[in-house]
């Protein structure tokens, strides 16, 4: 008999209710036991809806991110925060946003560097480790977790992150090496695992992703290290890998001293087989059949066509799960009310991928026939997906046909354009702008939803979202900013709003993913060929440059941001949609150009998201989204100025991709990483503009006017000051007024300072 289970459960609640409880909580407004509360109320619900499985995930929930959750359980506490007062939660939020609840500016810290998790939209806090650095357990959060799993009566799995992955995402703060870490670190998980047998657990989801990356020897030799460490632990050992292929490193994680393993085999389908045959005879294989990552139906019956033969090679060794946690897709198609009908029946949430799990395993178990019903209707929902005519436009397809090289070059070489923008355009020497978004505030959010709810007219609405780029502007004029925005309050998302104006996508009610902490996002459903039946943001940009005499910036979201952050069709490659995205775009661009927008920023803050995890395969992935970038962005006059954006991302490694985009300004994150980031501009002369931000909008603190002029000195110690710009490093929609104008006030007179020192 096969059994089934799951990695772990989106944790923010059907209706987002995790977060509302945070944000909440941060502003005093509840007490910790409150937030507690409903944070135990959310996971005795995910329990509730997994109970038919045979394993359930425990621990796979967090107040913020599983990784920091790893990083507390090790006692892996960054210094600054080890002998603040306050609750164990409380220095936990420090580390994640800088402060907890109430917390005066003595109790203020740096927040912890974040980065995103392998190729996915989740941010992860990453751990820090130095020479010094003492691991000590401190599993109650994980214990009291399992006891409430336990008293419910369902089987619990724990899931923790295996100590090479940890290690592997940790940060060195000084010269220490990861590694020499490894000898310590081991006890603490023999002893936490040694806890969890006591507990009465049987079973531990242990889970080493970067097993489907390129591993050096080190690496490779510290998995053999750490498991035959652990293989004398009472509890049996489930080593979850996902995201990818193992390839060189299959040999190895079939061999590896552990109970069971588990394979994504939707994005490694072509080596499930193989792991089959090399499986030694006394371990279980755990196959990832059903997609964590999108929102698409499974076929379920070519799923068991592959799925059948294993099971018989492997009668009760095979579980049956979904590729990775479900932590990426939201928790229950059935809370849509408006979602269009037909295309309603094409996707699976979280829920929906649970039932899928559950009428996979009676199919193997039981045989087709005692589920016939249900896989007849899951063919006709695949197959009427196929024959669409909504998912099909020959119109769109010929276009991409059409590309041609030259789409994708600027008249003229960055050194000439630049000469033209700066007498077109008479900045000062370290010019500030902002990344786009201002706050959205609450009467922001109330006028659009009494508009989408039609009890406010079109033209109401209008006037409301004018008033508020009105306010917009006047604050960064009173700021003394010189490149100004206009503050997209009209945008609810910066790929929802342009998606809900392309054709080929549709739009969920409650289709919410965890970004990071309270942040959640609501991609955008990319089913069908995409086109631009009409400009999306050119009368907004016209009527905020109306306004004001300083040069505005046009707003938009790239094409690969736009389809990174989106569910993407799984029917044709990415590098298809994308391109079909770029030339939307491109006709945006040249509408606002014609416009009189001279200035236009183009966001693909997920340009590398999307790298595949293997360094092998990059340069595919890198010349189609390059060319993307290029396609929808140059189009235009040489003294039209083309900026991008790109946050949290470790990019360095990847610099002469982004040099290649051409843009004629680059924003990035630095804030968080102390501009550790640009260190790679000492051995790779960046040609073009650079804004490193000296803000980091993620966390409530202000930084000071002396903490920017810190930063952009060191920016200035390996870019020329004349390529210099200040900005914050994201966009400040999260933020409240009153922390972004003191915030910007400290920013502006940075620059000022930093002008007056160059004479």
């Amino acid at each position: 008999m096969a059994s089934i289970h799951n990695l772990g459960f989106p944790r923010i609640g059907a209706k987002r209710e995790l977060k509302f409880a945070q944000e909440a909580f941060w502003k005093g407004q509840i007490s910790e036991s409150e937030l507690l509360a409903t944070a135990k109320a959310i996971r005795q619900l995910n329990w509730r809806d997994q109970q038919s499985l045979d394993l359930v995930p425990v621990g796979d929930f967090s107040l913020y991110d599983q990784v920091l959750d790893m990083s507390f359980t090790l006692g892996n506490r960054p210094a600054r925060v080890v002998d603040l007062e306050g609750s164990e939660l409380d220095n936990y939020f420090r580390v994640a946003r800088g402060r907890s609840a109430n917390d005066s500016d003595c109790k203020c810290v740096h927040a912890g560097e974040m980065t995103k998790w392998f190729d996915t939209n989740y941010h992860y806090i990453v751990p820090e480790v130095t020479g010094n650095t003492q691991f000590t357990l401190h599993a109650e959060r994980l214990l009291s977790q399992l006891a409430e799993a336990q008293h419910l009566g369902v089987n619990p799995k724990p899931v923790i992150i295996g100590p090479v992955t940890y290690l592997w995402l940790c940060k060195e703060k000084d010269n220490a090496s990861r590694l020499d870490l490894l000898t310590q670190l081991l006890p603490v998980y023999a002893e936490l695992l040694e806890q969890l047998a006591a507990a009465g657990v049987e079973w531990v989801q242990i889970d080493e992703p970067i097993l489907v990356t390129e591993l050096d020897a080190g690496w490779k030799h510290a998995f053999e290290t750490a498991y035959h460490t652990l293989k004398s632990s009472r509890v049996k050992l489930l080593l979850a890998t996902y995201f990818g292929t193992l390839r060189e490193n299959l040999q190895q994680a079939v061999n590896l001293p552990v109970a069971g393993l588990h394979v994504d085999a939707v994005r490694g389908s072509t080596e499930v087989n193989k792991v089959v045959d090399w499986l030694p005879i006394n371990k279980v294989l755990s196959v990832g059949a059903i997609d964590g990552r999108n929102i698409w139906k499974t076929d379920l019956n070519a799923t068991l066509d592959w799925l059948e033969p294993i099971a018989k090679k492997l009668d009760e060794r095979l579980w049956i799960a979904p590729s990775c946690s479900l932590l990426h897709v939201p928790v229950d198609l059935n809370s849509e009310e408006t979602l269009d009908e037909d295309i309603h029946k094409w996707l699976a949430f979280g829920k929906q991928k649970l039932q899928e799990l559950a009428l996979l395993g009676k199919a193997i178990n039981d045989g087709r026939e005692t589920v016939a019903e249900a896989l007849a209707a899951n063919r006709v929902a695949i197959e009427s997906r196929k024959s669409s005519s909504r998912v099909h436009n020959p119109a769109v397809k010929a276009a991409v046909k059409g590309i041609t090289a030259n789409l994708g070059k600027r008249k003229s070489v960055y050194a000439e354009r630049i000469a033209k923008q700066r007498a077109h355009l008479p900045l000062p020497l370290y010019p500030t702008t902002t990344i786009g978004s201002f706050p959205q505030t609450q009467d922001i959010r109330k006028a659009r939803l009494a508009f989408k709810k039609n009890e406010i007219s079109t033209d109401d609405y209008i006037t409301k979202m004018k008033a508020e780029i009105e306010h917009a502007i006047r604050q960064q004029e009173e700021l003394g900013l010189d490149v100004l925005v206009h503050g997209e309050a009209e945008r609810n998302d910066m790929v929802e709003y342009f998606g809900e104006q392309l054709e080929g996508y549709v739009f969920s009610q409650f289709g919410w993913v965890q970004s990071y902490g309270s942040r959640c996002v609501k991609p955008p459903i990319l089913f069908g060929d995409i086109s631009r039946p009409e400009a999306m943001t050119v009368d907004w940009i016209k009527y905020a440059q109306s306004l004001t005499n300083k040069p505005m910036k046009g707003m938009l979201t790239g094409p690969v941001t736009i389809l990174n952050w989106s569910f993407v069709r799984d029917d044709q490659p990415r590098s298809e949609s994308c391109l079909q995205l770029a030339l939307a775009i491109r006709q945006e661009v040249q509408d606002l150009e014609a416009a009189g927008v001279n200035v236009i920023q183009i966001d693909e803050a997920a340009l590398r998201e999307g790298l595949p995890l293997r360094k092998s395969e990059w340069q595919h992935y890198l010349d189609w989204a390059v060319e993307s970038f290029r396609i929808c962005a140059n189009g235009v006059n040489d003294e039209t100025q083309i900026h991008t954006h790109m946050c949290y991302s470790e990019f360095n490694d990847i610099i002469e991709a982004i040099a290649h985009m051409d843009a004629d300004v680059i924003t990035i994150e630095t804030s968080r990483s102390d501009m550790e980031l640009l260190d790679v501009f000492e051995e790779f002369h960046y040609p073009n503009e650079i804004g490193p931000g000296v803000y980091d909008i993620h966390s409530p603190n202000i930084p000071s006017e002396e903490q920017a002029v810190n930063l952009i000195s060191k920016a200035a110690e390996r870019i020329p000051p004349e390529r210099l710009w200040v900005n914050p490093d994201c966009g400040l929609k999260t933020r409240q007024w009153e922390e972004v104008i003191p915030a910007l006030q400290n920013m502006v007179a940075a620059a000022k300072t930093l002008r007056a020192s160059l004479g």
